[in-house]
């Protein structure tokens, strides 16, 4: 996927969100945004997912959806009934950082 750098710069805001609010690694963090905008036509900087902050899709990428919804940076209280979805298979195309 070709991004400019507007766009390359808020994926890395994503990846923030993911390291610093879940804990992961960077690597983990890099490879889910990877498998969920694989194939995506992403436009530069603003695309239209910019209307919202980093942290909306690093919750999204990183808990199952629950009655169709996500929680996000602006609803988060009691995140324990969530189910957090699995990290993409280690060893897989996605994975393009080293742990």
């Amino acid at each position: 996927m070709e991004l400019d750098e507007g766009m390359l710069q808020y994926f890395r805001e994503i990846a923030d969100e993911l390291v610093g609010r879940f804990g992961m690694s960077r690597a983990e963090a890099v490879a889910r945004i990877n498998a969920a905008y694989e194939g995506a036509d992403i436009e530069p900087c603003p695309d239209l997912m910019c209307h919202e902050e980093p942290d909306h899709w690093a919750y999204g990428l990183y808990f199952l959806p629950k009655n169709g919804r996500s929680p996000h940076g602006g609803s988060v209280g009691d995140l324990t009934g969530w189910e957090t979805r699995p990290a993409p298979p280690k060893g897989s195309h996605v994975w393009t950082l080293a742990e």
